[in-house]
């Protein structure tokens, strides 16, 4: 006999109706602002306009998988790629991130989250847009909360597909009497024909664009954040003719300002600025705030609304020598030292002016007594500087320091869009070099000729840290030589093993060569 308790505490209970949602106040309706207020019983709620908006959040909030929790999707992918390393304080710390970084990962190492979390904001995609036509409100703001519900579900979908290649499918909210356990895995092309059909078929219900000016609304999905997702969608389904027509739409004139109001900023470090949220080259968002006073004992569970990547790639042990300190030594707060830099990318991005935003040279200032810190492992004493946290950054708010740091993370940015628009060009012709030239130009650099390699090149230095190098890598066909050594197998390590809890008694079959 199967074990059903088993199973309904694995991915199952994840698309039952009872998922947990937060609850919004009247008069607040920034989605960082909301708070979660766990469970509620489905059947009685959805019932206006402010329940759905609470589920609707609550569907946003998996965004956060990108850069909050220690399992978080940037420093995982990170530490995979051949541009940094795992790290941390040894090679015990976390299995699953020191298992993807030396392909040593399995089943019973892959951390279930990766799964999990997303599946979840899909349950609660698949509940609102079934409670949604139901509910008590306008027509034309029902239409847009399902809009955005199916572009969140299809960029879960997305996340899933590209990671797990071998997933379910799952529509509508399962209930308990359903048959979950024999729920099987869809093809790949399935899963993509479903989410680019439910993008465009949200589009035209989407607002065009969200004035900077209208604060209430900052974060939503747009028609321009949802054409940047589907572009990027196809432009993974090897659909590149599609994939530039979505781009051209959201990237208009290269270097100018584009009919979705998208522009590159002037200056390339004033990204990484902590309180420079929303940027005019900010496509998609992810809000982190303190204001969840985040605590060691719900980190990581969806309550939590603080960035983890700033912790986790933080020097560890950092301090200033000197009184006063040399100016060239920031002042930094103390991490746990995960996705140290390798000599590779240090010494690929030399002579490029984003050098210094990205990588922040410790080595050097360790060198000329001005810093002292403890090396982590696979220490280079290069950390990823985009995302280190400095002391002005703490919390004044309750809750642990570590857990609430508020820089948000940028899923997708103009830049990323402008090179993915010129890639699926078949990284040729004039829309192409223009494109590929605004990126460069933005940072003082000349022109050169477009090809698939100055693409590759110009992602790798632009996007280094973001979390996009090893989908480039494997996308690109080009993962086997650059993470052979590693320990990469072609044919196996282009997806991931499936957790194993999600293996039990279920009909879920495990990814070859796992």
């Amino acid at each position: 006999m199967k074990n059903k308790k088993f199973i309904y505490r694995s991915l199952s209970v994840l698309l039952l109706a009872g998922v947990s949602f937060g609850a919004v106040s009247c008069d607040r309706s920034n989605l960082e602002d909301v708070q979660n207020s766990g469970t509620f019983e489905p059947d009685n709620f959805f019932r206006n306009e402010e329940q759905s908006f609470s589920g609707l959040v609550a569907t946003y909030d998996m965004l956060r998988k990108y850069s909050g929790g220690f399992e978080n999707d940037v420093t995982f992918f990170n530490g995979a790629s051949d541009d940094f390393y795992a790290g941390g304080g040894s090679s015990t710390d976390g299995a699953g991130i020191q298992g993807f970084s030396n392909y040593t990962i399995n089943p019973i190492i892959m951390p279930l989250s990766y799964w999990k979390d997303y599946y979840q904001g899909i349950a609660k995609a698949n509940l609102l847009l079934e409670r949604i036509p139901g509910a008590d409100m306008n027509d034309q703001t029902r239409k847009r909360f399902v809009a955005e519900a199916k572009v969140l579900r299809s960029l879960y979908y997305f996340e899933l597909v590209r990671m797990f290649k071998n997933i379910p499918l799952i529509l509508k909210p399962i209930k308990p009497t359903d048959d979950y356990y024999n729920i099987a895995q869809a093809k790949p092309e399935d899963v993509y024909t479903q989410i680019e059909g439910d993008i465009l078929s949200a589009l035209n219900d989407l607002p065009f664009s969200i004035p900077s000016a209208n604060k209430s609304e900052t974060g939503r999905i747009t028609q321009g954040t949802a054409r940047a997702i589907l572009g990027k969608i196809y432009l993974y389904n090897n659909k590149n003719t599609e994939a530039a027509a979505q781009f051209e739409m959201v990237n208009g004139t290269p270097g100018g300002t584009s009919q979705y109001g998208y522009k590159l900023v002037a200056n390339f470090a004033d990204l990484w600025k902590v309180d420079n949220k929303f940027t005019t080259e900010s496509i998609l968002e992810v809000m982190h705030t303190n204001k969840s006073n985040a605590e060691w004992d719900f980190w990581g569970t969806g309550k939590d609304e603080g960035n983890s990547i700033n912790q986790m790639v933080a020097v560890i042990s950092y301090g200033r020598v000197g009184t006063p300190p040399s100016p060239d030594a920031p002042d930094i707060y103390k991490g746990w030292g995960f996705n140290p830099a390798t000599d590779d990318l240090f010494n690929f991005m030399q002579g490029d002016p984003r050098l210094d935003a990205t990588i922040f040279n410790a080595k050097k200032l360790k060198e000329e007594n001005k810093i002292t810190y403890t090396s982590g492992y696979k220490d280079t004493g290069y950390f990823l500087n985009k995302y280190l946290p400095r002391n002005a950054d703490k919390s004044n708010l309750p809750g642990a320091t570590e857990l609430n740091f508020h820089q948000n993370y940028i899923v997708i940015r103009l830049a990323d869009a402008y090179l993915m628009e010129a890639e699926a060009l078949g990284s040729s012709g004039a829309r192409a070099q223009a494109l590929l030239d605004a990126v460069r130009a933005r940072v003082g650099l000349a022109s050169v000729p477009v090809s698939k390699q100055a693409i590759k090149d110009e992602r790798r230095r632009e996007l280094a840290g973001e979390g996009h190098r090893w989908f480039d890598l494997v996308r690109w066909g080009d993962a086997p030589a650059k993470l052979g050594s590693r320990g990469f197998v072609a044919g196996k390590s282009e997806i991931l093993p499936i957790p194993f809890n999600e293996l039990v008694n279920t009909a879920i079959k495990q990814n070859p060569g796992y």
